[in-house]
């Protein structure tokens, strides 16, 4: 895989953390740049994956109802903590 040169125009607090990084990890500057590109550019991704999946469990009419979320999110931080929820709303094809 082949790499070309990048030149950014970075705030002046922004490219100091960046030093500040680079410097801690005994790294090039560049190095610690792309990782975090690519870090950003993988979220993007995967944030995109998991909208097109809610989008289409929607248009199949596949929904988690809002008792199953709150059951779950109440249960955040408690002993016995549970699961994400399973979608538990399945519309027919006429009420979607």
């Amino acid at each position: 895989m082949g790499e070309e040169p990048l030149s950014l125009h970075l705030e002046d607090k922004l490219r100091q953390s960046l030093e500040n990084e680079a410097r801690l990890r005994e790294v090039p500057e560049a190095e610690v740049a792309e990782e975090a590109i690519r870090e950003f550019l993988d979220r993007q991704a995967w944030l995109r994956r998991e909208l097109a999946e809610a989008v289409r469990e929607a248009d199949e009419g596949v929904f988690i109802s809002q008792e199953a979320m709150e059951r779950w999110i109440d249960s955040w931080g408690a002993e016995g903590e549970l699961p994400p929820p399973e979608p538990d709303i399945f519309l027919p094809p006429k009420e979607r």
